[in-house]
């Protein structure tokens, strides 16, 4: 993993900086992105700390949503660092727990906006820049609410489905090149997406996975490190559970 380049986006908090961690600490140079320039500032602190082999470490604040400011990230950590070895599409928002009855259309665009525009424009142009270079490897953040239905959760849900079958058709379409293409379907994980369930609703969480707990950030960053690294080269289209038990149910 050492002398490479990595994009996290979404990775100022959570999953993404713990990602981040544990790239930088085995020589990795990561470029993290999200829309809070100060959780952005607190999050590369805490990264270059326990940096190692000349890793560099960036902050590029960026709204995934916007096609532009994607394309204007992309090109500038290739001008930067001459290519990008992994990514992983983070970013990603649950803005609303409820039936669908009750949704907002507004939130669910919002949702979709992110969660799945944000991923196209981001796949779109690492893609495009691997292609340039010969390879790559990128993992996704799905869901256990990308391979299931979920209660008060049918938009957030939809969200992640499409990333599944982006994941996948993208994998299929470039297993040949050099570009390998995964994703992670989390279940319940300690992270700001679900803070208010994990505030109300925290042994119901715990209790839907046969562990009887959530889950830790670094537990999900461990499987999104293999699933980069050149240890899982025959490994594509691939949607890894990190949910507990969750899916053997």
């Amino acid at each position: 993993m050492s002398n490479q380049v990595a994009l996290i986006t979404g990775g100022a908090t959570g999953i993404g900086k713990a990602v981040a961690l544990k790239l930088a600490s085995q020589g990795t140079s990561v470029i993290i992105s999200g829309r809070r320039q100060e959780a952005g500032d607190i999050a590369v602190a805490e990264i270059v700390a326990i940096a190692q082999g000349g890793a560099k470490v960036r902050f590029v604040r960026n709204d995934v949503s916007d096609e532009k400011a994607v394309q204007a990230m992309i090109s500038g950590i290739v001008a930067e660092f001459g290519r990008l070895d992994m990514a992983v599409n983070n970013a990603g928002i649950f803005n609303e727990y409820c039936s669908l009855d009750h949704s907002g259309t507004e939130n669910f665009r919002q949702m979709l906006d992110t969660n799945v525009m944000g991923l196209y424009f981001c796949m779109k142009f690492e893609i495009a820049q691997m292609l340039k270079q010969g390879g790559g490897s990128i993992v996704n953040l799905a869901s256990i609410a990308g391979l299931n239905g979920i209660p008060w959760g049918g938009t957030y849900a939809a969200t992640k489905h499409a990333v599944v079958g982006l994941t996948k058709s993208s994998a299929l379409d470039h297993a040949a090149q050099g570009i390998r293409v995964n994703a992670v379907a989390p279940g319940a994980i300690r992270t700001d997406i679900i803070a208010e369930q994990l505030n109300s609703n925290l042994a119901e969480l715990e209790a839907m996975h046969p562990m009887q707990r959530v889950g830790n950030p670094a537990e999900v960053a461990n499987a999104i490190c293999w699933l980069l690294a050149d240890e899982s080269s025959f490994v594509t289209g691939h949607v890894l559970n990190v949910d507990g038990g969750f899916q053997a149910k």
